[in-house]
């Protein structure tokens, strides 16, 4: 287990960002010159330090080698895959339920043509992905057969595979099996590929790209008392050793996405301080996804400006996460969070 963490800080967008990049005042993130940073923060368990980055040659020999390896994966640029563009900031991965169920659209779009209809509407509005799931992980909510699963993702999967980039959310290896041979782009995985031993397996044998993200119990217990020593770094610690295991079994691309699970088996404070300090995640070196769309911690921060969408809540944490360099944020309102990021956007003139 490391010792020391590396996280980028202090970061720049749009003509700030090239302008200092020019002057060598900041470092560019995965070679994006839209988005930099001058200052890493150093944390351990038991303590932070931020420094300048031109300060990070005064470091002790041991520490500055471990910065700089961590920095080399902050800056590496990320090879596209999916319909995702690592220099666009950010990509949006459209959220379609086919379920009864699911926390926010649970019972909206699984009958008729109603999520043939949305995923194009998403899609056709700016989604780069959209991740179609046929079993609600909401918190408090009970595992269902495979058999149920498959029936009612079955036919959209095969219409849309044809017509756009779609992503398969499900935690079962059978469902994956059947989703790839119908042309899915990325497995989402939200149990961090432990649900189910045979998903190793298939993504290994596939060669597909995937999603791994962090929970704590299942969305059955998962939001019972969640606790940890230190979130943000037991998280980041579960990401290495997991992508250290992939590595060792015989998965060699780097077509891997890492989601640190808001909401899943973490409290407000635990939400909180992972999207404050998201930018932690960079120095792994894979791409980071970001679920923030509608979820509770938008509730229990508004309190009495609470809403049914969050979309209020959704635009301005998502551009926080853009502004910290996340590369794709899981949207369930598409089209109002382009709005906002466009006129975001052009107030710093990207």
């Amino acid at each position: 287990m490391r010792k020391y963490y590396t996280r980028a800080c202090n970061f720049y967008y749009g003509n700030d960002s090239r302008l200092l990049i020019n002057s060598n005042r900041s470092i560019p993130l995965n070679g994006n010159k839209n988005i930099s940073f001058d200052h890493i923060e150093i944390i351990s368990r038991t303590s932070k330090k931020k420094i300048s980055i031109n300060k990070i040659n005064s470091l002790t020999k041991s520490l500055k080698e471990l910065i700089k390896i961590d920095l080399k994966k902050i800056r590496s640029k990320k090879k596209n895959f999916s319909n995702l563009n690592f220099l666009k900031i950010p990509n949006i991965m459209g959220v379609l339920n086919l379920t009864p169920d699911s926390f926010s659209d649970g019972g909206k779009f699984n009958t008729g043509n109603k999520g043939l209809k949305h995923a194009l509407e998403m899609f056709n509005s700016g989604a780069n992905i959209i991740d179609i799931g046929g079993e609600s992980t909401r918190p408090g909510s009970k595992a269902v057969d495979k058999k149920t699963e498959w029936k009612r993702i079955e036919k959209i999967i095969k219409l849309l595979s044809k017509k756009i980039p779609i992503s398969l959310d499900t935690r079962k290896s059978e469902i994956m099996k059947k989703g790839i041979k119908y042309g899915v782009k990325i497995i989402n995985d939200i149990s961090g590929l432990e649900y189910d031993s045979e998903t190793i397996n298939v993504l290994k044998n596939h060669k597909i790209p995937f999603v791994i993200q962090h929970s704590q119990g299942t969305p059955e217990n998962m939001q019972n008392k969640p606790k940890y020593k230190n979130e943000l770094l037991d998280i980041y610690d579960f990401f290495e050793q997991k992508i250290n295991f992939l590595k060792k079994i015989g998965i060699k691309h780097n077509n891997i996405i890492i989601d640190p699970g808001i909401g899943f088996g973490k409290n407000l404070k635990h939400n909180i301080n992972l999207i404050s300090n998201i930018s932690i995640f960079h120095s792994l070196g894979f791409p980071i996804l970001v679920g923030n769309s509608k979820k509770r911690f938008i509730k229990e921060i508004a309190k009495k400006n609470d809403t049914k969408e969050r979309i209020g809540g959704t635009i301005a944490s998502s551009i926080y996460l853009m502004m910290q360099g996340v590369q794709i944020l899981r949207i369930h309102d598409v089209n109002e969070l382009l709005q906002g990021i466009k006129v975001f956007k052009e107030t710093i003139k990207v």
